[in-house]
């Protein structure tokens, strides 16, 4: 894949939140983007006048990820960018008052839906011509350190981080590159309740800052650019005071 300031990418959990964010960041920077996600109106509203494929799809279904995966290849022929972007949060609890069922749906999105997408764009991006691509995961804050309660989703944002180490060796001698970008507090609907109070470590409620999440798309835009033979395994982008170390 040539040097270049646009391209074409293909976002999963496009129908909101960081996924919308991050696909009209690359629209509006002549992008073709590709949209993945459950509900086929959230996506289509993410697209609104763009140059966008709209993709219904469940990134835990491999049936429905394989379909659309081969429509994009059909449509487009190559793939330059993943942002493996799909995951879902459960409400804080000890383990053992988790539902087993709720946390097989959880990996099924953040875990398995991780691994079907990568599966999929490094097969594309390994055997296109010119070879090659990146692959971006989102992590979390919380593949570093966790909110109480947060089992699941903390168990599920550390896989994320193997996925990430793996690719980013195993994509070197088919010239794909694969980073992580760690988000903490972007404001969207699961952090609308931040600025209002959340448990801390200490057991204590407290407010906590967020910030835009289009800075998030920003950064990934970043990541998106550079070259190939440059890559950032690992980018932290937070509000500034959030708790982080220690989680207050």
């Amino acid at each position: 894949m040539p040097d270049r300031t646009a391209g074409t990418i293909l976002v999963t959990g496009a129908g909101s939140g960081i996924g919308r964010a991050t696909a009209r960041a690359f629209l509006a920077e002549g992008w073709r983007v590709a949209l993945l996600g459950r509900r086929k109106a959230a996506l289509e509203e993410t697209a609104g006048q763009g140059d966008a494929l709209v993709l219904q799809a469940d990134a835990g279904d491999p049936a429905e990820v394989a379909a659309a995966f081969a429509r994009l290849r059909s449509e487009w022929g190559r793939l330059d960018v993943l942002f493996n972007n799909a995951g879902i949060a459960l409400p804080g609890a000890p383990i053992d008052e988790i539902a087993v069922e709720d946390w097989l749906r959880l990996c099924q999105t953040n875990i398995t839906g991780m691994f079907l997408c990568a599966r999929e764009a490094f097969g594309m991006m390994r055997r296109q011509s010119p070879q090659g691509g990146r692959i971006i995961n989102n992590g979390s804050i919380s593949a570093h350190v966790p909110r109480p309660g947060s089992v699941p989703y903390t168990m599920s944002k550390h896989a994320v981080t193997g996925l990430t180490r793996t690719l980013a060796l195993d994509g070197r001698p088919f010239d794909i590159a694969c980073g992580q970008i760690d988000i903490g507090n972007a404001l969207t609907e699961i952090s609308a309740k931040f600025p209002s109070g959340v448990p801390q470590a200490d057991g204590s409620i407290r407010a906590e800052p967020v910030m835009e999440v289009g800075h998030v798309a920003e950064a990934v835009l970043h990541m998106a650019r550079l070259p190939l033979s440059v890559n950032i395994p690992f980018l932290t982008i937070m509000a500034r005071d959030m708790p982080y170390i220690g989680r207050g």
